[in-house]
């Protein structure tokens, strides 16, 4: 199918008629991808449509009114899609939420959206949504993707799946014809913020906010890497605004496959597998492959390592504008050997990697460039779609910035450094929160809470978040993400959190990377017990050198001075991380402080 027939996003008033517009283009064509046992199995457009439409159809049966919230938790699945589509074809809000979240979250969910249904994948899932459901004042229906067992439902009304979401052509043409009457101003979906300090808040994104987004991003897909048959792997979760729109709707705009990832663990072989040609991650997994790689390569013999060590030396120069010509030999041999049994790890397929959801640091960026894996960092938030700006080759790639802003979209920064964003991407406030709309919606502008600037070239760089600076005794600014950063490619150190708020120096919580705390303790002949270990002053002396290796690239008022470990993992289960892998201070620290303060001492 011709590229420019991807090129129409000026003809939608929707996202639920830009997909059944596609799904007419792409009639029998696979579409939605997930793994049966040991095969993948797909549905066609034309079946999802017909499902879509057909929940859609069957939802207003149920009684519910035209903007009523249908809250939806499930991994990643063919489902989900479905579920969202079919939401929004019957006239109603998708509400989506973490399947990490405790009943307590979703507590907060239901009764601050008032959804009066629940979609839910599994039993295991439903055993923290219905308690809450039971104990909200809206929750009606309770819909089973998968069958639910026997359980206390109070004045729930419970559904199956299976024999909603199954419709016709006809039901595909009443959705359409109903579709029609739907604005980009009017709400798609309302997703909740991750939270990483505070209760999560209802950003209320309209249905031209994201497509605004997949406008943007899909112009960049033609213009920088050409549009063919695209595959997206999904893996982030569809409950992220980030996934929701590169990973559901952009795939949907530019009429690609999605196959739907088995999770972290089989992620490496679901590439290979499905072999994708685009796929947007968090910076963590970056880090994660990044070292993966390098473990895997280190145990291959000399000849691997030395191609290894060339490509990233070779990679480095080049990024940093030091090209030599005595390299060329060495790089023609790498890109005949070496680089593609990476490609071919990565499916032999890929265009790009696009990184979001937090900051990458430029090192890593550089190693996958170095490799022949381009790397694109965007940037954005829920609050806008959430998608702002993304590198692109034809600007140039530099790995410390966020890229240009995308098509349509008004970029400033204010005079205190915030970066304030404007246009059609921008939400249309946060759900029955007044108060905290008008504090970042001004004039049209949304205030990210992000500092940074604008270089020569138009694209943005972030230095750090305006609520996550800290501020020294002296006054001077510090920025933690750039040296918890560091800290974390050193392969001692698997999480770090640094602080220093109005103290004379900074100090960091380390968790230690158990694997590399396994390969110390057996090359000292020490019994591996990770909590023992971590008062044993030569293992503490280890991670002291790690330390100090990155504050030798380190300002004065930057060196971590003092470190302490912590008890365990930042993990979202103990919600020291949010479902985006973003570590939440304020919970760290207020169960650290003791050790934070006693840092500071004698």
């Amino acid at each position: 199918m011709a590229a420019d027939q991807f090129d129409d996003f000026d003809n939608f008033s929707n996202l639920v008629s830009m997909f059944f517009t596609r799904a007419q283009q792409r009639g029998e064509a696979p579409f939605l991808w997930a793994k049966w046992g040991d095969e993948w199995q797909s549905i066609s457009w034309a079946e999802t449509a017909r499902r879509a439409a057909g929940f859609a159809k069957n939802l207003k049966k149920m009684g519910l009114e035209p903007g009523d919230r249908v809250m939806l938790v499930s991994e990643n699945r063919p489902e989900w899609c479905i579920a969202d589509l079919g939401i929004m074809a019957a006239g109603y809000i998708t509400v989506p939420t973490y399947i990490t979240n405790t009943e307590r979250d979703h507590q907060h969910i239901l009764d601050n959206s008032g959804a009066r249904a629940i979609v839910v994948s599994t039993a295991k899932l439903a055993a923290a949504v219905i308690p809450a459901a039971i104990k909200s004042n809206d929750a009606e229906y309770v819909i089973g993707i998968e069958p639910l067992p026997a359980m206390q439902r109070g004045q729930l009304d419970f559904r199956n799946w299976a024999d909603l979401a199954k419709g016709s052509e006809a039901d595909v043409a009443a959705s359409m014809k109903a579709m029609a009457n739907v604005k980009r101003d009017d709400i798609a979906c309302i997703i909740y913020t991750s939270g990483t300090g505070g209760a999560p808040r209802g950003v209320m994104q309209p249905h031209g906010a994201i497509l605004h987004n997949v406008d943007g991003a899909s112009a960049i897909l033609r213009e920088d890497f050409g549009l063919d048959d695209e595959i997206f792997l999904s893996f982030l979760p569809l409950s992220h605004a980030y996934e929701h729109s590169g990973g559901q709707f952009l795939p949907i705009a530019v009429g690609a496959q999605i196959y739907y990832s088995e999770g972290l663990e089989r992620l490496m072989s679901n590439i290979e597998e499905t072999s994708p040609t685009i796929m947007v991650v968090v910076p963590r997994l970056f880090e994660v492959i990044r070292a993966r790689m390098i473990k895997a390569i280190e145990k291959q013999g000399r000849l691997p390592n030395f191609m290894l060590d060339q490509s990233l030396s070779i990679g480095e120069r080049d990024y940093n504008g030091k090209k030599r010509l005595r390299d060329a030999p060495l790089r023609f041999l790498l890109s005949k050997t070496f680089k593609p049994k990476v490609n071919k790890r990565f499916g032999g397929r890929l265009k790009a990697l696009v990184s979001g959801g937090a900051p990458l640091n430029p090192e890593i960026g550089i190693f996958f460039q170095s490799l022949g894996i381009t790397l694109l960092q965007g940037y954005g938030q829920t609050e806008s779609g959430p998608i702002i700006s993304c590198n692109r080759p034809s600007v140039g790639l530099k790995m410390d910035t966020v890229g240009p802003p995308l098509k349509n979209t008004e970029v400033k920064i204010a005079d205190d450094g915030e970066i304030l964003v404007r246009g059609p991407l921008v939400m249309k406030g946060y759900w029955r929160n007044q108060a905290e709309t008008r504090r970042v919606l001004k004039d049209g502008w949304l205030h990210t809470g992000d500092i940074g600037l604008i270089d020569e070239a138009g694209r943005i760089k972030i230095t750090d978040r305006k609520k996550d600076l800290i501020v020294n005794d002296k006054g001077e600014n510090i920025a933690p993400q750039k040296l918890e950063g560091m800290l974390t490619l050193q392969p001692e150190i698997l999480q770090a959190m640094v602080s220093g708020d109005r103290r004379p120096y900074m100090v960091g919580l380390i968790v230690p990377d158990p694997e590399w705390a396994l390969e110390w303790a057996q090359a000292q002949d020490v019994k591996f017990d990770f909590a023992a270990l971590q008062s044993n002053p030569a293992f503490r002396s280890a991670i002291r050198a790690a330390i100090d290796r990155v504050n030798k690239e380190l300002s004065v008022t930057e060196k971590i001075r003092q470190f302490e470990f912590t008890d365990e993992a930042f993990t979202i289960e103990n919600q020291e991380m949010t479902p985006s892998m973003k570590i939440r201070r304020h919970m760290i620290r207020d169960r650290y402080q003791h050790r934070l303060d006693g840092m500071y001492k004698g």
